[in-house]
């Protein structure tokens, strides 16, 4: 049984990220959302699988990707192969490939979709860098700079790997436990606007900043 913080307030803790919307909603609200916080556990537990036999098969198995690809195409074709010929004597359907692996409508929306969040991303990066909120910038760049050391820690394949399965499982936890997370969340928040208080009474006030800049 989960462990619950004890109720010492009487609201309820700001949401992550200051956000409004419920988790769901706030992933989109549709099958990727889904899948992401386990609602078709099937599907989840079949990418997250999928995801890790790869990384064992190219990360601990060392096993090159144009080498799979080609003995997965010539295990596949076999197989197409017999089934299809077999299937006049045994009475079994003719293999089909499934018209949603290939279609259009399904590739634009996702490429449109990536093409929203990277534009969101990039634009984002510009308004932090006019340098008009100090301590945002000082955020970013720190946080970033982390990303650059624990990036180098990892090869592509297993950092990637490790962004699945983050994706995978901190938002299912974070849902089932979203109240102690926001709980803490608050209280953490509130520790660093005190300590950021201090160092801005300090040495960020004495920082210039650029034309049209603002004081937070």
């Amino acid at each position: 049984m989960a462990t619950r913080f004890p109720a010492t307030h009487s609201h309820r803790a700001p949401r992550l990220f200051g956000r409004e919307r419920p988790l769901h909603a706030a992933l989109g609200g549709r099958q990727a959302a889904d899948i992401i916080l386990w609602r078709r556990k099937e599907v989840s537990a079949s990418i997250l699988g999928a995801a890790t036999a790869a990384w064992v098969l190219f990360e601990v198995a060392e096993f090159h990707f144009l080498t799979l690809a080609c003995y997965a195409a010539m295990i596949a074709m076999l197989t197409f192969f017999i089934w299809t010929n077999a299937s006049g004597f045994l009475n079994l359907p003719v293999p089909r490939i499934p018209e949603t692996l290939l279609s259009e409508r399904t590739a634009r929306q996702v490429i449109l979709g990536l093409h929203r969040r990277l534009t969101w991303f990039v634009y984002r990066l510009y308004d932090i860098a006019c340098g008009k909120d100090i301590k945002m910038f000082i955020l970013t760049v720190a946080s970033l700079y982390i990303g650059s050391v624990i990036a180098s820690c990892f090869s592509s394949l297993t950092l990637l790997y490790l962004v699945v399965v983050f994706g995978m499982t901190v938002p299912a936890l974070y849902e089932r436990y979203e109240s102690e997370v926001d709980h803490l969340a608050a209280r953490a928040v509130h520790d660093l606007r005190s300590h950021f208080a201090e160092m801005d009474s300090g040495v960020l006030r004495k920082i210039p900043r650029g034309a049209g800049a603002t004081v937070h």
